[in-house]
């Protein structure tokens, strides 16, 4: 928590009824935990043991990746863009340039076949 500098006064945690199996338990007691972080708006909501603490423990563990995520998120999804824009201002080898052409050539064969096919049919 302390390196990605969230603090406990930045969460508001709840408890609430779990749902799904567990019996007379879930019922019973509030073992569900749900955890907001204010300045981000993240929220975590945690139900995966049966007792209280551990899924205050588990709900905090996803919440830091959550909010972890979400700051390298926003770095990759930058330099994903900008490799993009590397690779498309890039020269074309020698190989790759010859074969595009090859390809417009044949392309370009394929559509005078078939304007010629089109102007013999009316």
């Amino acid at each position: 928590m302390r390196r990605l500098g969230v603090r406990d006064e930045d969460l508001d945690e709840s408890f609430v009824r779990s749902s799904g199996a567990g019996g007379q338990n879930v019922n019973k007691t509030s073992t569900c935990v749900v955890l907001v972080h204010r300045p981000t708006g993240t929220t975590v909501k945690c139900q995966e043991a049966r007792s209280q603490g551990l899924n205050r423990f588990l709900a905090r563990r996803l919440l830091l990746d959550r909010i972890e995520q979400k700051r390298s998120g926003a770095l990759s999804a930058e330099r994903q863009r900008i490799e993009k824009i590397r690779r498309q201002k890039r020269k074309r080898s020698r190989r790759a340039k010859e074969k595009m052409l090859a390809n417009k050539r044949h392309q370009s064969v394929k559509k005078r076949e078939r304007a010629a096919g089109r102007s013999g049919e009316e």
